[in-house]
Formats: C-alpha cells, sequence, structure tokens
C-alpha cells in the first residue's frame, strides 16, 4: 500500500487572508465554504490548506513553494506577485537571465519565483 499527498498545511495566524493571497496567486478559487475568521481555508485545485495557530512564524521555513509562471516572465510574475502584498527576501537573479527570486507571502513564508517555461528554452 501507498500514501499520497492530500493537502500541504499551512500554519497561519489568519487562514482566510493568507488563502485569500494564494488564490491570487494562483489565480485558484477558494473551497466555497471558506469565510473570514473559519479555522482552516482551502485552496482546492492546488491542494494548499490553511489552519489556525496561535503563534506567528519565526524561522526559515523548511518546506516552500516554487513558482513558474505560465503565461508571463519571472519579472513580470515577481512585480505581479508583490503587487498583491508579497514581500522582496532575496533576489537570486544572474546578469544571465537565470536565477530566481525569494519573495514572502503576507505572514512571512518564503517562497521562490523561478523562470517561465518559455525563458528557460531560449
Amino acid at each position: 500500500m501507498t500514501s499520497s499527498v492530500r493537502h500541504v498545511t499551512i500554519d497561519s495566524l489568519d487562514p482566510y487572508a493568507l488563502a485569500s493571497f494564494w488564490s491570487q496567486v494562483l489565480d485558484l478559487l477558494l473551497a466555497d465554504d471558506d469565510h473570514p475568521g473559519d479555522e482552516m481555508a482551502l485552496i482546492e485545485g492546488a491542494g494548499l490548506l490553511f489552519v489556525t495557530v496561535p503563534e506567528a512564524k519565526s524561522g526559515k521555513n523548511r518546506v516552500h513553494l516554487d513558482l513558474q509562471p505560465r503565461d508571463r516572465s519571472r519579472d513580470e510574475e515577481v512585480t505581479r506577485v508583490v503587487g498583491l502584498g508579497a514581500t522582496l527576501v532575496d533576489d537570486r537573479r544572474n546578469p544571465d537571465g537565470t536565477g530566481w527570486v525569494v519573495l514572502s507571502d503576507p505572514e512571512g513564508n518564503e517562497f521562490c519565483v523561478e523562470r517561465s517555461a518559455a525563458e528557460r528554452s531560449l
């Protein structure tokens, strides 16, 4: 017998607010029964489950998401996601166009934005 990953669970102070940020980043909807103040919120299409914990994030993430834009460049996606509320943590872009950008979501969880498939094929 084997197991499969049902959700990636992310601890948060405000699951609905954080899930709302990520739903905009990923252009996916929250579950129909999620509302402000709920103890959990789910982005079904991504398998991301946000749950309430009493303490704020501290320290570096041991696991993080790597995003690859589908319909825009890495740099355009960084600009878009920062406009949604992300914060620049570390710019790892190289002069030759390779590299990535480390951002954090509104609760401080780090994630990376990599080059799009089109940029990788150049």
